[in-house]
């Protein structure tokens, strides 16, 4: 192993775990300022003395400003790190890190503070000693990543870098190695209103138009389109359906919310295309509010895996996941994307969360040696 990745992912190990305490220690639900603030303080006392600190308006309204900490050097390569703050525990469900044997487990240690605390021992290395061979590294953790609905704001201030790393949960690679993510499903979410008419349901049934039976049929529409396993590998599942409000009322409104997958947006239109404006007197509404691209780095970063395998003295396998990531956003602008940089666990998003404590030195040394070789590869 290179003795720069060996002694730099010792040290980012050797804090790592209390790092990662103190951020998990706050509550920062998506969408809550005082959190994302103290969440960001907690960063911002954590990060290299050498980073400016620079605070960006966030994608969303009324979410804290985004986070931007970038350090310049005598090089030419540019070099973006990326992460989030924001959870999606609500305060009342937060659990601060404990440890339980081998495991670091409390809410948001896999998603995504743990790589963030990678992402900021990453920033650390750099700074030290490779100011020479970059322009600029920059460090952008944003507030708004689980729940975004709005456009992405920042894709366009960073086209141009060299490489794009982000540190979301880490990848098994085959035969138990490490791996990282090049490529990702685009993600969208439909949603569908129904506007009926509300009546009694036991003195005037026919009276009303049934919202409720409606979106039950515009859900069936959106499962029928399901097809994992053709050509787009479009995966369509309702996750939500709001209607009625009263036991003995004809529900005379009400709204479904379906998550869509697919290797590209275009992918989306058919099932959209496929909800009637009317069901039974029952007007429908239905529209994207959220479309997040798709990526796909596989071709653009052989070249670079193979250098930081290399450097790491282990294959880094490039592998895929199906969740939507920041990454994807900077992938059409920037050629060398790679996500899965953080640390392995499981369990995000629910009350067991956790991160594999063993997993963060070698997580930290494979993020290491993917930066690297983004100094180091021919572009």
């Amino acid at each position: 192993m290179d003795q720069w990745i060996a002694a730099h992912g010792a040290r980012i190990a050797q804090h790592a775990a209390r790092d990662l305490a103190a951020l998990v220690g706050v509550s920062s639900p998506s969408g809550d300022v005082p959190g994302a603030e103290e969440a960001i303080a907690v960063v911002v006392a954590l990060a290299p003395p050498q980073a400016v600190v620079h605070r960006l308006p966030c994608s969303s309204p009324e979410h804290a400003p985004d986070l931007l900490l970038s350090i310049t050097g005598a090089g030419t390569r540019r070099l973006l790190l990326v992460g989030h703050v924001d959870t999606v525990i609500a305060h009342a469900d937060h659990r601060p890190m404990v440890h339980e044997g081998d495991r670091l487990v409390g809410s948001g240690t896999v998603d995504m503070k743990g790589g963030d605390v990678l992402a900021l021992g990453v920033l650390q290395a750099l700074a030290e000693d490779r100011a020479e061979e970059f322009a600029e590294v920059s460090l952008l953790l944003v507030c708004d990543e689980e729940w975004r609905t709005d456009t992405f704001a920042h894709t366009e201030r960073f086209a141009g870098f060299d490489a794009c790393l982000c540190f979301e949960a880490g990848e098994p690679g085959p035969d138990g190695g490490q791996g990282v993510v090049v490529r990702r499903k685009a993600a969208g979410s439909l949603n569908v209103t129904a506007t009926g008419r509300s009546a009694h349901s036991g003195a005037a049934p026919d009276d009303g138009r049934n919202a409720l039976l409606a979106l039950a049929q515009v859900a069936q529409l959106v499962a029928d389109a399901h097809d994992p396993h053709g050509p787009q590998r479009l995966t369509a599942v309702p996750t939500i359906l709001r209607s009625g409000e009263a036991l003995n009322v004809v529900p005379g409104s009400g709204e479904l919310i379906a998550d869509l997958r697919a290797d590209s947006l275009d992918a989306f239109e058919p099932v959209l295309a496929a909800i009637p404006g009317e069901i039974d007197e029952v007007a429908i509404d239905a529209r994207m509010v959220r479309r997040w691209p798709g990526m796909d780095a596989r071709a653009s970063t052989i070249d670079l895996l193979a250098a930081a395998s290399a450097a790491w003295g282990a294959p880094i396998a490039a592998g895929e996941r199906g969740g939507a990531s920041d990454a994807s956003h900077f992938a059409a602008s920037i050629p060398w994307t790679v996500d899965g940089l953080g640390p392995r666990g499981a369990g995000a998003h629910a009350p067991h969360e956790y991160v594999d404590e063993a997993s963060l030195r070698i997580r930290a040394e494979v993020a290491l040696a993917v930066a690297d070789a983004a100094l180091r590869t021919a572009l």
